[in-house]
């Protein structure tokens, strides 16, 4: 499909042409003219919208120039040939750690990335590409992953984010590898399987508004209404009373296996012996062992993970008068050795 429209004037014909064919192809593949995410240079596809929203933005914002393959919008993913795709499985584990120690995430962060199984590998290889020729302190990876966390801490917005690695980009030598925009650094730091969903919830805790109540706008068991209420008692509709941030982890486990050191780590238990007759891992409780006894085929299989559920409220506000409070569950991984 033509794309060259992207690069023209916003005034002329050959962009609004653009725009309409580029709305056109969305609808027939989505299936959809009110949930399409919004390629413009400030929603960068974080954000869903009508086709007449989407259409002012292009013409107001621009479109996002660097989103050259249009996979949000039905567009077939093209897989690109990468020699760090041959990564060795046991640099994983040390070339990607210092990413969970350094990055922290953001209200308007990552969004559904990830969907190329060479991804990852890609991400690994960023690891050791030097940020500019000759550069030996740092290299791509780390050098994004400080700005994100520049980001995150200071609560910059999307677009002086980018307007941040433009300069960036001006002052270092040629030939860096800094990212050109936004869009093209969380596709970057999305490939970590850093993503999360948020859910709608009952206020009252009854009800998750997904599947079945997908749609619903009042809980079915306790009867409030799905959205905010303002200070003028008028219901705020689209804003949600209660959210729920889930973080899958599924696809978690999965990274956590893809690194060999990580993977052996994973199954270190079954190897070991107490040796001084001390408790010094949950391996040598009698809850452990109760578990292998009782569901033997479980036990039996040294990878599957046995995880601790804890939670704990805190005031992220760190101010008394404040009445929010944050729930966070976390599933800790018991397999890991001390």
């Amino acid at each position: 499909m033509d794309k060259s429209w992207m690069h023209s004037d916003r005034r002329s014909k050959a962009y609004e042409l653009g725009v309409e064919a580029f709305l056109n192809f969305s609808v027939e593949n989505l299936l959809t003219t009110t949930h399409i995410r919004c390629p413009c240079v400030k929603c960068v596809n974080l954000k869903l919208f009508g086709v007449g929203i989407i259409r002012d933005h292009l013409y107001f914002n621009g479109v996002d120039q660097s989103y050259k393959n249009w996979t949000f919008h039905g567009e077939p993913w093209e897989a690109t040939t990468n020699a760090s795709r041959n990564v060795e499985e046991d640099d994983d584990h040390s070339r990607y750690s210092f990413v969970s120690e350094e990055i922290e995430m953001d209200d308007n962060d990552f969004g559904d990335f990830g969907s190329d199984p060479y991804e990852f590998a890609n991400v690994i290889g960023d690891g050791d590409q030097p940020l500019y020729p000759g550069c030996r302190k740092y290299t791509k990876l780390l050098a994004l992953v400080k700005l994100y966390n520049l980001k995150a801490k200071y609560g910059m917005s999307d677009v002086c984010f980018t307007e941040l690695l433009i300069l960036q980009s001006d002052l270092l030598p040629e030939g860096n590898t800094i990212p050109a925009s936004m869009y093209e650094a969380k596709k970057t730091l999305c490939a970590l399987g850093l993503s999360y969903e948020k859910m709608h919830a009952c206020p009252n805790d009854c009800i998750l508004y997904r599947k079945e109540y997908e749609d619903l706008t009042h809980c079915p068991n306790c009867g409030i209404s799905r959205w905010k209420e303002g200070k003028d008692s008028i219901l705020k509709e689209g804003v949600p009373a209660k959210v729920v941030w889930y973080f899958p982890p599924i696809p978690r486990f999965k990274r956590m296996f893809r690194s060999h050191e990580t993977a052996k780590s994973l199954t270190w238990h079954a190897a070991r012996k107490s040796i001084d007759g001390y408790m010094s891992h949950p391996a040598d409780s009698p809850s452990w062992k109760l578990l292998d006894n009782k569901w033997p085929e479980f036990g039996n299989e040294p990878r599957n993970l046995r995880l601790a559920l804890s939670s704990d409220g805190f005031n992220p506000h760190s101010s008394l008068s404040s009445r929010y409070s944050c729930w966070p569950v976390i599933l800790v991984t018991y397999n890991l050795p001390p």
